[in-house]
């Protein structure tokens, strides 16, 4: 049992995160400065899940900035995301449970906080991608139900009058486009230290330190109170982390979340087969597809157990993974194994590999079925081949980069760009980009809507993907119609 109290927040747990429960507790408007936390009762995995799905949408913001894209490109990318894994219907929107989708979003919202409070750097890359998430969704909110969200909160704003209004009119005018609609304009006013970036922008009329902010602009005021609401919020929490550490179960979850913006946050990749033209995948054919499909950690895999004739244990762990999830059967895996280890004999290799190679098919010992390692996990582990782009020295990576994917200059000096600001799998999810522009792949295309690379079955599966297409379309040309 733990318990702790944050603000009016009481956690108890025996198999449940307990929380007294608010009876007036519900939510009224799809955005939110969530001002209440969640009190009532939770599963560990609804705990887990709720905060997994945002952070995948979080972990994109933050790639996109990484790989600068515009706003509207970030907006669209997040929003395709948001639907995915993150749906929060309008009030007005028929047909869907909006009371729950708002109670999993103000969930996963307040499980991060927790994740994100313990570090300053950790609290100003939330506050950074919560803050963009608010903005996109104040944006793309109905009109009528974003007035109604706004009435329903003090922002402390004074509205300008008419009297006051033609008292400087010479001066708001000198920041209005338009002198026709000035009198139709509602006008706002605040200590100006509220909205700092309209007065880097030179946006607005400043007199005696209030800044008259037009309503057009008024979503300034409300980015910044959504901020610094935030960061207090944060602040408050982190007071209360020595405490829930105590609990070892939320301990390693909330610890795992943290790392979400490492690499961002990866669906398992479980499937036991993968298509291939309609071939089963086979040991003679792992060499063709490492050169065309793997992504950089498993062809520098595939590379050193060419080259060495040997792999370490985590990387034949995180290899034959891979291998197992992208449709090699425990036959082939076999096979596949003993002609790569050629240099010892037949007794060695089935008292040493094959049982470990049988058991990550879930054929012995627990019989568990292990799922591949995501790029997270790979990026964490610190084990040898780990991810390149975080392992490799500049010299090297460049080197494996022009070798295995043959990166010009500018693309090259991009990627590294990318790496020295430990954006890792944002390098990967680049070089993808650049490795498949021929099938159609666009710069900030992604995967697929714009997502990034987060497991390398992910980056292996569409590649072989985007290559089939290829292959049909061009199969469909020579046969005519």
């Amino acid at each position: 049992m733990f318990k702790i109290e944050a603000r009016s927040t009481v956690f108890e747990s025996s198999d449940k995160i307990q929380v007294e429960l608010h009876k007036d507790v519900k939510h009224p408007h799809r955005l939110s400065f969530y001002d209440k936390p969640p009190l009532y009762d939770v599963s560990i995995e609804e705990f887990e899940t709720s905060a997994l799905n945002r952070l995948r949408i979080l972990a994109e913001i933050e790639s996109s900035a990484a790989r600068n894209r515009t706003w509207e490109e970030t907006k669209t990318v997040t929003t395709t995301q948001c639907e995915k894994y993150l749906p929060l219907k309008s009030s007005s929107a028929l047909g869907v449970d909006r009371e729950s989708q708002r109670r999993a979003d103000h969930l996963g919202h307040f499980v991060l906080r927790l994740a994100f409070c313990r570090s300053e750097e950790l609290r100003r890359r939330f506050v950074k991608a919560e803050t963009t998430l608010f903005k996109i969704r104040y944006e793309t909110d109905d009109s009528t139900e974003r007035e109604l969200f706004l009435s329903s909160r003090d922002f402390n704003w004074i509205a300008v009058d008419k009297v006051e209004k033609e008292k400087y009119k010479q001066g708001l005018l000198s920041y209005h486009s338009r002198v026709d609609s000035f009198e139709a304009e509602r006008y706002y006013k605040v200590r100006w230290t509220r909205v700092p970036d309209l007065v880097d922008k030179r946006k607005i009329f400043l007199k005696g330190g209030w800044a008259y902010v037009p309503s057009r602009e008024q979503s300034s005021i409300v980015y910044q109170e959504f901020e610094t609401h935030l960061e207090r919020d944060l602040l408050a929490t982190a007071r209360y982390m020595p405490r829930l550490d105590e609990d070892t179960r939320l301990k390693g979850i909330l610890d795992n979340l943290s790392q979400g913006f490492l690499a961002g946050v990866s669906s398992e990749w479980s499937s036991t087969s993968t298509d291939l033209n309609g071939q089963s995948i086979t040991a003679d054919m792992v060499d063709d597809l490492a050169a065309k499909h793997f992504p950089m950690c498993m062809r520098n895999s595939h590379q050193k157990l060419r080259a060495d004739h040997r792999l370490n244990h985590f990387g034949r762990l995180q290899y034959g993974l891979f291998l197992k999830v992208l449709g090699l059967s425990v036959e082939e895996a076999i096979r596949f194994w003993r002609t790569s280890f050629d240099r010892i004999t037949d007794d060695t290799f089935n008292k040493m590999y094959k049982y470990n190679i049988r058991h990550s098919y879930g054929l012995e010992g627990k019989r568990a079925n292990y799922p591949a390692h995501s790029c997270q996990q790979i990026l964490t582990s610190g084990g040898d081949p780990g991810c390149p782009f975080r392992h490799f020295s500049a010299e090297n990576l460049r080197s494996a980069l022009v070798s295995m994917y043959g990166l010009k200059s500018e693309d090259l000096n991009e990627v590294m760009s990318t790496v020295k600001a430990n954006h890792f799998h944002v390098a990967c999810t680049r070089v993808f980009e650049i490795k498949h522009a021929s099938s159609g792949v666009k710069k900030g295309d992604g995967t697929g809507g714009g997502e990034s690379v987060t497991h390398p079955n992910q980056y292996a599966a569409k590649s072989m993907e985007l290559a089939k297409a290829q292959e049909e379309k061009a199969a469909a040309m020579v046969v005519g119609p």
